[in-house]
């Protein structure tokens, strides 16, 4: 007998402490509906809202076929993650999966990837959030701008600190919220779609599907940020993998629904209006009212954006403090409101930073990258995961096939890597992996000096 497969639990003292084990002081109060809120929630992000004209001006007509190729090719990625979030339930999730599957050093440059690509596109998207608001409240200059995203920040970072039960509660309450005009947009426009502006004759070319699918995969991306906080996920192994697939398939059947109604009210317009098409079409139909609430939807789920990102991405710290791979004080816990506040406070403190700075734009161009490297990654990880048996509390979920969806998923992401990214990218790449290894060495320094014979 080869004995009982392995699982991922660290051992449990009697009283657990900060120093011994964090992720047991943490609350476990995410649950189904509150996970699909949050993968949903930053995989259609105010993208939505612009991406309908992208799409038209690449494939014209035929902009369908790219949603397809990229729901196919995401949700590749999505079984990989549902397996490996119901076999590792660490808080963490892609770094925590690469961490057990493939080792110390892989885990940690996930980690740096995922946090590079997450704090940039956060410093980008309360840029974005403060001046449409300064914009609509007739607020302007850099310093009334600078105080309000503090403020704004300030107060979603508050809000997590004080129980991930309410961050995930108000991510929860924003989708649905974003929701609201986006269904009244599929639902009301559809009745005035003309039929001739969906009609295509000729096909476009594989790679023309391609390219245009390149620009919008990374509008399908965001599990992986979404998964952060694991240690906190009700029940992971069941919630995980439906949560994921669930939220795979409203934001798909969503972005279907707005491309077409887009396409059929404005025609070859949409592609001429990559600033907002969405409420262009919706002031053809419903005049200056449609276009306000189109625009209010953009607010909104910029905001929901913001939101989530400042609940999941500190997780990602607190965990590399945990792991050893950043300063320990990082992974406390609040005593009261059980979350990793200091975590929290930091990561807030980064995005005000980047955005009142503007230098989130140097770092901006690792995005892509980093996150088709971490879905590889992450891939790897399943096939050795399932190879070693490890599992949580339950018996995990299991991606039908073996092997044919982790191994279609680093094919499919390395096809994309080499049509996509650009050599700068790589060179930020390089350096990505430059300071996963220095956190690798001052892990090992730190694990040597509390061993020695001398302390």
């Amino acid at each position: 007998m080869s004995g009982p497969p392995p699982t991922v639990d660290r051992p449990q003292p009697a009283e657990p402490s900060i120093g011994s084990d964090p992720d047991r002081l943490l609350v476990r109060g995410i649950g189904l509906r509150q996970l699909t809120a949050m993968i949903f929630g930053y995989t259609v992000g105010s993208g939505i809202f612009v991406l309908p004209a992208t799409v038209a001006a690449g494939l014209g007509n035929a902009g369908i076929l790219a949603y397809l190729f990229c729901t196919v090719i995401i949700a590749l990625v999505v079984l990989v993650f549902a397996e490996a979030g119901s076999r590792v339930t660490l808080t963490g999730g892609p770094y925590a999966y690469v961490e057990i599957a493939l080792g110390g050093y892989a885990g940690v440059l996930t980690a740096v990837l995922l946090y590079l690509s997450d704090v940039t596109a956060a410093g980008a998207v309360a840029t974005v959030l403060t001046g449409s608001i300064g914009r609509t409240a007739g607020v302007t200059g850099a310093m009334p701008i600078a105080v309000m995203t503090i403020a704004l920040v300030a107060a979603i970072a508050t809000f997590n600190v004080r129980g991930v039960k309410s961050g995930a509660s108000l991510v929860e309450v924003l989708t649905a919220a974003k929701l609201v005009p986006l269904l009244l947009f599929v639902g009301i426009g559809a009745f005035f779609i003309s039929p001739a502006h969906l009609h295509w004759t000729t096909a476009p070319t594989i790679r023309e599907v391609a390219r245009t699918s390149g620009t919008l995969l990374f509008a399908f991306t965001g599990i992986e940020t979404a998964l952060q906080p694991t240690g906190e996920v009700r029940d992971p192994a069941r919630t995980i993998p439906r949560a994921a697939i669930l939220a795979l398939a409203l934001g798909s059947l969503l972005y279907i629904g707005v491309q077409t109604v887009a396409l059929g009210i404005s025609g070859p317009a949409l592609a001429a209006d990559p600033v907002a098409p969405l409420a262009t079409a919706a002031g053809n139909v419903a005049g200056g009212a449609g276009r306000l609430l189109m625009l209010a939807g953009t607010v909104i789920s910029t905001f929901g954006w913001l939101t989530g990102s400042i609940l999941a991405t500190p997780r990602s710290l607190f965990a590399l403090s945990r792991d050893g791979f950043l300063p320990t004080w990082l992974a406390a816990v609040h005593p009261r409101h059980r979350t990793p506040h200091r975590a929290v406070l930091v990561h807030a403190l980064v995005v005000v930073t980047l955005a009142i700075s503007g230098s989130f734009q140097g770092l901006a161009i690792l995005s892509n990258l980093a996150t088709l490297a971490v879905y590889v990654l992450c891939a790897l990880a399943v096939l050795v995961l399932r190879r070693r048996d490890v599992r949580a509390d339950r018996e995990p979920f299991r991606v039908p096939g073996g092997g044919v969806v982790p191994v279609s998923t680093i094919v499919a992401c390395g096809v994309v890597m080499l049509t996509t990214v650009t050599a700068r990218e790589y060179r930020m790449f390089a350096v990505a992996i430059a300071a996963a290894a220095l956190m690798s060495a001052y892990r090992g320094y730190r694990l040597r000096a509390t061993s020695s014979p001398h302390r």
